[in-house]
């Protein structure tokens, strides 16, 4: 359960996820990934955002197993490059490339530094800060993934699954969403959002 503190930083998560999802669903075209038309090209493709996570473990129970990623490289990466173990290397570090429905856009990476290990950066009560980030991910199951996501060992929820409406495109009507929001276990905000209605 949440604390007091945390209940208030799942109001002030609430009112920016509002915020946020407001900005998205006022931009042209679909909400879910689809082809750029050649016209509309520019020079540069997002390829994948990766996270240093302290306990590899950890992080593919909340990625893979509770929202459903799919793992499509996972490699020891060392320095020098020659060394086969983590005695011989000088730097061991772990790198574990999840994706979604895109095997080229929407990759999520992972990489643990087993030695030296690196200083953890305290992000609790951070969530929705400058300068922090936020995952977001649209899921069929909201309720299931959340329960699945939040029994995780170190995860914090920010807000329970509730339905928030938003104007549609064409401003004529609503766009019904169940939101919630959970800080992974390294305190990654992660945003789960269900699209109840038809956005097109």
């Amino acid at each position: 359960m949440a604390t007091d503190r945390s209940l208030t930083s799942a109001r002030q998560a609430g009112l920016l996820v509002s915020l946020l999802w407001m900005v998205t669903v006022a931009m042209p075209g679909p909400l879910f990934a689809a082809p750029v038309a050649e016209e509309d090209r520019v020079p540069v493709d997002l390829r994948r955002t990766t996270i240093v996570v302290g306990d590899m473990d950890k992080s593919l129970s909340f990625y893979r197993d509770a929202l459903g990623m799919k793992v499509i490289y996972d490699n020891a990466i060392n320095t020098p490059r020659e060394a086969t173990t983590i005695e011989e290397a000088e730097i061991a570090r772990r790198l574990v490339f999840l994706q979604a429905n895109d095997s080229y856009i929407g990759v999520l990476g992972l990489l643990q530094y087993i030695k030296p290990k690196k200083d953890r950066v305290d992000l609790t009560g951070k969530a929705f800060q400058e300068g922090t980030t936020v995952l977001v991910f649209n899921l069929e199951d909201n309720r299931a993934a959340f329960d699945r996501a939040s029994k995780v060992s170190g995860v914090t929820v920010l807000s329970e699954p509730q339905e928030t409406s938003y104007p549609s495109y064409d401003g004529t009507s609503t766009i019904r969403v169940l939101v919630s929001v959970l800080q992974d276990p390294d305190g990654i905000a992660v945003e789960i959002n269900q699209v109840l209605d038809d956005l097109h």
